[in-house]
């Protein structure tokens, strides 16, 4: 879970001119998030979990404003129905199965989350969420306002090694693809991005909502 949340996360930092640098790009998506009251996309396609790789397919819905977001799984099996909801206060963690609800402190949760150790608590705040981490351009493909923009981050003070690359079309300056590889090359994780839409009505009740007769647990 710890590392889905994080691959997760990349692809909400990502999301008019050519740009030609890494921060010129960060700063584009930055903006274009903060001028939407809300957002929401599809995640699909593979990672690996000791050492197999399952099926994702997640939905992502957010307040930028609010730094407020809920992520619902439908694949893998193990995670299906669960929801994760994400303020700057805390992160709740709702599991179908058991009908409990984990809430852990947004700075814990922070300090153990997964690949790269990135700050999952940053969903909608790409300059926040990117402050530790060396982002370069790698690649440029496409024409004038129809380019996309390759970036790869790795982490400056950080125990892993895993790269995180993240594709990123000029066409509304947003993700369409993202990917984690690790030292070795290999690819640890591949999501595509689909049915990305902004300003579609969302509220922070209907993000915030979770099963009222599920057991809290605190961590």
């Amino acid at each position: 879970m710890k590392r889905l949340l994080t691959l997760t996360l990349l692809t909400v930092l990502a999301g008019g001119a050519s740009a030609q640098t890494a921060q010129e790009i960060i700063n584009k998506v930055d903006a274009t998030q903060k001028a939407a009251r809300d957002l929401s996309f599809r995640l699909t396609g593979t990672a690996t979990f000791d050492a197999t790789s399952q099926k994702i397919d997640l939905t992502v819905r957010t307040l930028p404003a609010q730094n407020l977001a809920r992520l619902q799984f439908a694949a893998p099996d193990a995670l299906a129905d669960n929801v994760v909801v994400a303020d700057r206060n805390e992160i709740r963690q709702y599991v179908f199965l058991t009908n409990q609800i984990t809430v852990t402190p947004a700075k814990k949760a922070a300090a153990n989350a997964g690949f790269g150790e990135l700050d999952f608590t940053q969903f909608s705040n790409a300059a926040a969420l990117l402050k530790d981490y060396n982002v370069k351009l790698v690649g440029t493909t496409g024409t004038a306002g129809k380019r996309l923009y390759q970036l790869e981050a790795t982490p400056r003070n950080a125990s892993t090694t895993d790269r995180a690359r993240v594709w990123i079309t000029e066409a509304g300056w947003r993700p369409t693809r993202m990917q984690l590889v690790s030292a070795a090359g290999k690819t640890l994780a591949d999501l595509s991005l689909s049915n990305y839409k902004v300003n579609s009505g969302l509220s922070a009740s209907a993000l915030r909502a979770l099963p009222k007769d599920a057991q809290i647990i605190k961590q």
